[in-house]
């Protein structure tokens, strides 16, 4: 039944009118006097630590996830949650060694790092892939997966979908990172609330349909029973998917590159800490890396369950689309047509509240990048703080129009999940390698960083196109491993070129480092030791 009853509409109003209220009264109520481009882009001083764990979350997880990691669950099975479980690991790295840099030296977006570390070319090239990766890869993607979700859920037209989307992250963006941050505990609170109402229902049917009753834990049994092949972490060079999740890679490999791009390195993700003193930064990171162990549970076995479900002749029509052909991202949509009106309001609202965040997030950094590293730099140097956060409102409606016109050309794709890590990842090595030699090794140049940021996307284009191009006669790399080739062939262009250069003077431009930035509190370490712990449990069971 692709409508939502009038109890679902009541459970969603009032989730939007508790964010909306919520929002404005965090605006009314820590609105400085003046506009401030550090207080609209950052909230400055004002996140505690469970609102910066919170909206890291609530910005990583979206549509993206309940539907496209779902998508991946049906198809590959629990080896897609090393995404989330290996960024658990990640969170305390940044936490330790990325956040530390930052706040030492004062940066708040991550072009302006590489234009106090190198130079203005280095900040604006990779500034412009920033932009270009976040409005056509990130943003569209999330509006393009939240309208098909919304679209299938409630029969709503696809076109209005992604309008009722991008008005509402408008909405929720142009208060600034405070309204953002607060709200995206809402948003944490009703997402991982209707995630796991939609794992419970998933895991009841597939124990009533083998005749057990209702029996959440006889369910979660039934699907290892049923799919085992679906229970394993790492994949051998002979499973049908390994070019998507190659072995050992996902621990030793490409997998790192990605996460430490994305949670090191990205100005989405890093932008919410970087308004902190370092123990509420760490603090918050370490939340976050406990909430990412949850995720897998709200999004990989709802999409199992339904794999099951499905091998044994449910959902058959559901699952395909008007030509026929077996859709996985189709999986959570057609769990959530399942749940009983309110429950599937509560489930409609946790999925807006994840596309939303998201959007809301992304579309926060884009501004903040073009209006702080583009704009004020190149277009209007004597710009005032209110002119520039002007700027940057007009560039959340700007880039969120783009995102709705480009998205419905996404509609080919059978896993949006994948498509996302592997053209995000062109970028990934060639950013890292920048940023890490940036950090720890001060001989690092900047016209080997700038070389390095050239080569990133052709590098990994070539990697990718070679092997149709020469009919297979170059091996056709998986593409967490073009991600390591590319990485490490980068990092050693830049040493190279920075023990070949003989103009001292710019090893001069360093940034701020001293040991006892590292150092971490006892009730960090415990809790960082509690997640690797439950992280080497889970690859132990589910090798």
């Amino acid at each position: 039944m692709h409508r939502l009853l009038t109890a679902d509409y009541i459970v969603f109003l009032i989730y939007f009118f508790v964010v909306a209220i919520y929002g404005y009264y965090i605006y009314q109520r820590k609105k400085s006097k003046t506009t401030s481009t550090k207080d609209f882009f950052l909230a400055e001083g004002s996140l505690t630590w469970w609102a910066i764990g919170a909206s890291l979350i609530a910005s990583n997880i979206s549509a993206e996830h309940f539907v496209g990691m779902s998508g991946s669950g049906f198809a590959l099975g629990l080896a897609i949650s090393t995404y989330e479980w290996m960024a658990s690991a990640t969170l305390i790295i940044v936490a330790v060694f990325f956040i530390p840099v930052y706040l030492k030296n004062k940066i708040y977006t991550m072009p302006q790092f590489l234009a106090r570390r190198y130079n203005d070319k280095v900040s604006t090239i990779m500034a412009v892939f920033w932009l270009l990766v976040y409005v056509f890869v990130n943003l569209t993607s999330i509006i393009y997966l939240g309208g098909i979700a919304i679209n299938a859920i409630s029969g709503i037209p696809f076109a209005w979908c992604l309008i009722g989307l991008g008005l509402f992250a408008v909405v929720v963006t142009l208060g600034g990172m405070k309204v953002i941050g607060y709200t995206d505990v809402i948003q944490v609170f009703v997402l991982i609330l209707g995630g796991l109402v939609t794992t419970y229902l998933a895991l009841n049917l597939m124990s009533e349909h083998f005749g057990y009753g209702k029996n959440v834990f006889k369910g979660l049994s039934l699907i290892r029973e049923k799919a085992p092949s679906h229970f394993h972490m790492i994949f051998n060079s002979s499973h049908p998917y390994y070019k998507d999740l190659p072995g050992l890679s996902v621990l030793i490999g490409g997998m790192w590159i990605n996460n430490l791009n994305y949670w090191g390195c990205n100005q989405y993700i890093t932008q919410r800490a970087l308004g902190a003193d370092l123990k509420t930064a760490r603090n918050g990171i370490l939340f976050a890396a406990f909430l990412k162990l949850l995720v897998p549970v709200i999004a990989v076995l709802p999409g199992i369950t339904m794999f099951v479900l499905h091998q044994n002749g449910l959902f058959q029509n559901e699952m395909q689309n008007s030509e026929g052909v077996l859709k996985p991202d189709q999986a959570y949509p057609t769990l959530m047509n399942l749940l009983p009106a309110g429950l599937k309001g509560l489930a409609f609202a946790a999925l807006t509240a994840a596309i939303v965040a998201s959007l809301a997030g992304k579309a926060n950094s884009i501004s903040t990048i073009f209006s702080l590293d583009i704009y004020k730099k190149y277009f209007n140097k004597e710009a005032s703080e209110k002119k520039i956060v002007n700027v940057g409102r007009w560039a959340v409606i700007i880039s969120m129009m783009i995102a709705a016109i480009v998205a419905p050309a996404l509609k080919t794709l059978d896993q949006a999940y994948q498509f996302i890590q592997e053209y995000v990842g062109f970028i990934s090595p060639g950013v890292l390698a920048i940023f890490l030699l940036g950090f720890f090794w001060k001989r690092t140049t900047s016209n080997a960083a700038l070389a390095a940021a050239l080569l990133t996307i052709p590098l990994s284009t070539l990697l990718k196109f070679l092997p149709a191009w020469t009919n297979g006669s170059f091996p056709d790399y998986p593409f967490l491993d073009r991600m390591s080739i590319v990485f490490v062939f980068l990092m050693a262009l830049i040493i190279i070129m920075s023990l070949l250069d003989k103009k001292k003077n710019e090893n001069k431009k360093t940034l701020e480092i001293d040991t006892s930035m590292f150092k971490c509190s006892p009730a960090f370490v415990i809790g960082s030791v509690i997640i690797l712990g439950i992280l080497t449990a889970l690859y132990t069971v589910f090798w």
